[in-house]
């Protein structure tokens, strides 16, 4: 006999394969548009594979993005999301710990932090923090973002970049703390801030490239940004679908377009 889980997931992965077949369908009213919770790191990314999953399979997904902490806490209350894209693998762990998740997920990606300024800004990113040592050291810089270090993974990240660099000090009274990250790539993008450390991903987007520089932070300043997902109990078809979806190439090739490590790639 198979497994419950496991027929659910089989039917949703042919649902997909037919639709791909026989060319995208109206999405069936017992596969209503899943919601789903994705960590900020993810718009731009995560927008562009909800885009060819419809058209792939004829299904749609309703994305909330947001900080992976708050997300955490609020399904940990009952909030009802169908699949969460976490960018702190703990945070799935401890969803799974708690009974909350169909299982301990999968690994979807890894992420990178870049230091981003935006056009006109006296800060010139580079990859050794050499120009923002130098406009904290001379008064350049009034205003730097990175996300709440409290609950989104890439503001530990950044806090752990700029405190290995001797800069946590200095930079600590000139912070701007985004709800998330993607508030703080908003904050630097609209000159609110005078450059932040914020997701690769997103500055690797149109929409910010073309509001700023950026440059990558080494991977060996902080500790990995592993991401991983996991599937909630009581997930529907269509969010198992979409949980599928996201490990096969299609997909891996948008997240890898936004510079994204995949699982079994190296950095």
């Amino acid at each position: 006999m198979i497994l419950p889980r496991l027929a659910k997931l089989l039917a949703a992965i042919l649902f997909a394969a037919a639709s791909v077949c026989g060319g995208a369908r109206a999405q069936p009213a017992d596969l209503e548009p899943p919601p789903i919770a994705a960590a900020a790191d993810l718009k731009f990314a995560l927008d562009a594979v909800a885009a060819q999953f419809k058209r792939d399979t004829g299904l749609d997904v309703r994305l909330t993005y947001g900080s992976s902490g708050n997300f955490a806490r609020q399904l940990q209350q009952g909030a009802p999301f169908e699949l969460f894209l976490s960018a702190d693998e703990a945070f799935v762990f401890q969803l799974a710990d708690a009974g909350k998740t169909i299982d301990r997920g999968a690994l979807y990606a890894e992420g990178r932090l870049a230091l981003f300024a935006p056009k006109g800004s006296p800060l010139k990113p580079d990859a050794d923090f050499a120009d923002l040592k130098a406009a904290l050291a001379d008064g350049r810089i009034q205003r730097f973002a990175i996300a709440n270090p409290e609950h989104a993974p890439y503001g530990r990240a950044a806090a752990e970049a700029l405190k290995g660099q001797g800069l946590w000090d200095a930079i600590q009274p000139k912070l701007v703390l985004g709800e998330n990250v993607a508030q703080a790539a908003q904050f630097v993008a609209t000159g609110s801030a005078q450059g932040g450390l914020v997701a690769y991903s997103l500055v690797r987007s149109p929409a910010l490239a073309e509001l700023g520089t950026f440059a990558l932070v080494p991977a060996a300043w902080h500790a990995p940004l592993r991401q991983r997902m996991a599937l909630l109990r009581g997930a529907g078809a269509a969010a198992t679908s979409f949980y599928a979806y996201l490990q096969a190439p299609a997909a891996r090739a948008i997240m890898r377009a936004y510079g994204f490590t995949l699982p079994g790639e190296s950095s």
